[in-house]
């Protein structure tokens, strides 16, 4: 997985030279920009190293999502809200239309920068699934008051703990579901894409007795980012991942990431699994193939002594920052890789949490 650093990308450059110039606060605001934070009141000229905006050009679209509960025969796709110490944040739930009441899994779906909800849904075909398995999916949505960008706000340290920012609206989304429909508490899941992705991954590692699983798309390890600056090397280069030694068990990730990732460096990909083995020793299986018409792939299982499959990777051969196997209905889709999103339903089946109390 080797990094292609992409020389059109002049913003890492500039910020480079005006750190060593003694300008600080300028290098911030040209990487606030780059993902995506910056204020309306930047020049055009600036706005053209937008990483995102050209990420959307290149890979992705975004176009008008029919949404799931418009067809006859679908289930429901209700607008929520959820509000604590925290904030508040709006969500979308969806209810499949074979939902009777009885105990089912939950998955919440974490979008990634300048998607919606409805956008996510559409390209990951999450619903779809949904339908077929009966569980219902939760999508968090970010607010531009949050993050203009719609970006979860995965590098500040405010919204990567337990109780806090972020995290906790997230985690109260979870509950306020679990608590107002039937959800099988052993089984509910979390996944994302990007900085969603991100946002996923510390939801692993705070809220380890909440979820049984987790899935990352094209994302980063929990708390490789104290801030802008920090963010932006860790997209562009990796970084170092912090390890909770002996506070949680691990808790069964599943990664997606395409090697020609020019936003996210897909060395990530491994440290997310470093952060999430938490330095336990597991067995490593390789497997090779190929999407017919599509890209290649390499997947890696880490098998734990008693033959479960704890860990697992996926990368994605010519594939860049896109949702695998998704849907041209949504944005930042890459139909020709294989189905992440079905590839992650089925890794959360084999897993479920031991109930509590």
């Amino acid at each position: 997985m080797r990094f292609r650093p992409d020389s059109s990308q002049p913003a890492i450059v500039e910020a480079t030279r005006l750190v060593a110039a003694g300008r600080p606060d300028k290098a911030t605001a040209i990487l606030q920009h780059a993902i995506g934070l910056a204020s309306p009141a930047l020049t055009t000229e600036r706005r053209s190293w937008n990483l995102l905006d050209r990420w959307r050009e290149q890979f992705g679209r975004a176009t008008p999502v029919s949404e799931p509960g418009d067809r006859p025969g679908a289930g429901e796709f209700l607008s929520r809200s959820y509000q604590n110490g925290s904030g508040a944040r709006a969500y979308r739930l969806y209810i499949p239309g074979g939902y009777r009441g009885d105990p089912v899994p939950l998955v919440v779906m974490l979008h990634g920068c300048k998607q919606s909800p409805q956008d996510f849904a559409a390209g990951t075909r999450m619903n779809q699934h949904a339908e077929d398995l009966t569980c219902l999916v939760a999508y968090p949505e970010q607010s531009t008051t949050a993050n203009s960008s719609r970006c979860w706000n995965w590098f500040r340290p405010e919204d990567q703990q337990r109780g806090y920012g972020e995290p906790a609206l997230i985690a109260g989304i979870t509950r306020q579901v679990m608590s107002d429909f039937a959800v099988d508490a052993a089984r509910v899941y979390i996944a994302g894409l990007s900085a969603g992705g991100a946002a996923a991954a510390i939801m692993g590692s705070a809220y380890a007795d909440l979820y049984a699983a987790v899935g990352v798309h094209s994302g980063l390890a929990a708390g490789i980012a104290q801030d802008m600056p920090s963010a932006f090397a860790a997209m562009q280069h990796g970084g170092q991942v912090r390890h909770i030694a002996g506070e949680i068990p691990i808790v069964p990730t599943i990664v997606f990431h395409g090697d020609r990732d020019g936003t996210v460096n897909p060395q990530n990909a491994e440290l997310i699994l470093a952060q999430a083995a938490a330095g336990i020793e597991l067995e490593k299986r390789v497997e090779r193939d190929r999407v017919p018409g599509g890209h290649a792939y390499t997947r890696t299982r880490y098998i734990d002594r008693a033959g479960s499959v704890l860990l697992e990777l996926w990368v994605v051969h010519g594939a860049a920052h896109a949702w695998s196997g998704g849907s041209r209905d949504g944005s930042y889709t890459d139909p020709n890789g294989p189905d992440a999103t079905r590839e992650m339903l089925r890794f959360f089946g084999y897993h479920s949490r031991p109930s509590i109390g």
